[in-house]
């Protein structure tokens, strides 16, 4: 990617945002999902989990702005009716897995019930308690063209994508590390009728070895993108997998339109989706603009990389790599065998080199490097903040609008 490209920040950014709703007490909502035939408000794995789906923006800025409107919107209609966003990725009490209630769906949409019965069968329920944020992203058709070497177009777009999408895989450990912000959690999340805040040393549960995995660890085949889907529709055909849908990992490659494998190998990748940031809630919309923004320059500077040969030894070091990006302690993690402080401040070293000459990306890295060396992280913060009252300074900040 040549910096000096006049289009080389222009691009394409969506994000949804998994969201509990709880009543005045703290309990989640046994309402109906309030949004029916919403494009902008759907449900997740759980009635009560509302999902806020932005569309396309043309920038950050846009999209944060766009955020904050669906979120004022949907806020102001679950006030209507007593009930609140529970902003915080790790879900609020409940006295068993009995009362988290499945969506329900019916109708053409049946068969959207039908795979949540098997991942209930395969994971327990508690698993997909789990609320998050995912980052999609695609450059602009602008700077696409005006990098193309020629061949076909659609092949193109897929090639660098997916060159893209092993870098995001190998390296997304520095944007857990940077953004993991839920440390603190019920202790209904691990056992019936328990209560009470927990902390088992993570500063992401969703994001470590209790998070959203598979029960294998899958290790497609990232020779192309032909490869890559008949690699996955293996993993389906042995029952390894349900779907697609059920690929566990930090990143997934997405068509436009529908997603299917299908779909992808047919049409091509459209866009990446980044699946690994919490609820910050430290934020009124749950995520800060300043790390969607390093995030974007993360995608570029990685972009900027020569293509490598993915292998399984290297897949299973990045899953590795990432778990331990989402433990809490600094100095007992490690990275590649190196302290996460070292691989942390280097990869940031790297980039600030890479943008030597464009002040505003400086700024944003430099931000990210002064947090990592003054242990400034979200999970710091949200650990002091919240242990030894998680349920109820989370409940006071949902309903108050009064961060932590």
């Amino acid at each position: 990617m040549d910096l000096n490209n006049e289009h080389i920040f222009d691009g394409n950014f969506g994000l949804e945002r998994e969201t509990f709703r709880v009543t005045a007490d703290g309990v989640p909502a046994k309402t109906p999902h309030p949004f029916p035939n919403n494009e902008y408000f759907g449900k997740d794995f759980c009635e009560n989990q509302l999902e806020l789906i932005t569309p396309v923006c043309k920038s950050v800025d846009s999209l944060m702005d766009t955020l904050t409107r669906l979120d004022e919107q949907v806020k102001s209609e679950l006030k209507r009716r007593g009930e609140y966003l529970w902003m915080n990725s790790n879900p609020p009490r409940f006295e068993t897995e009995d009362e988290i209630e499945i969506a329900r769906f019916s109708g053409m949409d049946k068969p959207k019930l039908d795979y949540r019965l098997k991942l209930e069968k395969r994971y327990g329920k508690r698993l997909m308690t789990y609320s998050g944020i995912h980052f999609n992203f695609s450059f602009s058709d602008e700077l696409l063209k005006s990098i193309y070497t020629g061949g076909g177009f659609k092949e193109f777009k897929s090639a660098l994508y997916f060159r893209m999408s092993k870098y995001i895989s190998r390296y997304g450990w520095l944007l857990v590390l940077l953004t993991a912000s839920s440390p603190v959690y019920d202790l209904s999340l691990d056992n019936d009728y328990a209560s009470g805040s927990g902390f088992d040393g993570c500063a992401s549960r969703r994001n470590g070895e209790k998070g959203y995995w598979n029960k294998f660890l899958p290790c497609p085949d990232y020779t192309d993108l032909s490869t890559y889907v008949n690699s996955i529709n293996e993993y389906i055909k042995t029952g390894e997998l349900i779907s697609a849908g059920e690929l566990y990992l930090p990143i997934r490659l997405k068509p436009r339109g529908k997603n299917s494998l299908d779909r992808l190998l047919q049409t091509g990748v459209d866009h990446i989706e980044l699946r690994m940031f919490d609820i910050n809630p430290f934020s009124p919309v749950g995520i800060m603009r300043e790390d969607l923004e390093f995030a974007h320059y993360f995608i570029v500077y990685l972009s900027s990389l020569p293509d490598f040969d993915y292998t399984p030894e290297l897949q299973k070091a990045a899953i590795k790599n990432h778990r331990a990006a989402a433990r809490y302690s600094l100095d007992n993690m490690r990275i590649n065998g190196y302290s996460a402080y070292d691989a942390a401040s280097g990869l940031l070293n790297d980039m600030l080199a890479y943008y030597r000459d464009i002040p505003a990306a400086c700024e944003s890295v430099g931000s990210q490097l002064k947090k990592i060396n003054a242990d400034d992280r979200y999970c710091v913060r949200a650990y002091n903040s919240l242990i030894g009252g998680f349920c109820e300074k989370t409940l006071a900040a949902s309903v108050g609008g009064v961060h932590i």
